[in-house]
């Protein structure tokens, strides 16, 4: 059974960082892409960036967050990360880790409970 357990979250100033975790277990990460996504109070789970299989060299994100977050992802410890720098008020969601990329990770049907994220002056 795989379990995704994110953390890391919590209430930074605009301005301000934070680094989030997904610890994965019951799936070896490294086999495929995988992806945070976020909800934002009010809407819908939006897809925010995503990083290749193997050795994660290929990454993508949403526009609204390049230059600001960067994923990573460390094999050894099936952990997938997102550092998050610059934070702005529209950042405020719950961040999810989903297994698949940009195009798959709904069909995947697999993320975790999530961690809030909210950023406020």
């Amino acid at each position: 059974q795989v379990q995704l357990v994110e953390s890391g979250g919590g209430t930074v100033q605009p301005g301000g960082s934070l680094r989030l975790s997904c610890a994965v277990s019951g799936f070896t990460i490294s086999n495929m892409y995988m992806s945070w996504v976020r909800q934002a109070p009010g809407k819908e789970l939006e897809w925010v960036s995503d990083i290749s299989n193997g050795d994660g060299g290929l990454t993508r994100y949403k526009d609204s967050v390049k230059g600001r977050f960067t994923i990573s992802r460390d094999n050894a410890k099936n952990t997938l990360y997102l550092q998050m720098d610059s934070l702005k008020p529209e950042d405020t969601a719950v961040y999810k880790c989903a297994l698949g990329g940009s195009v798959t990770w709904r069909t995947t049907n697999s993320w975790g409970q999530g961690t809030q994220v909210t950023v406020s002056s």
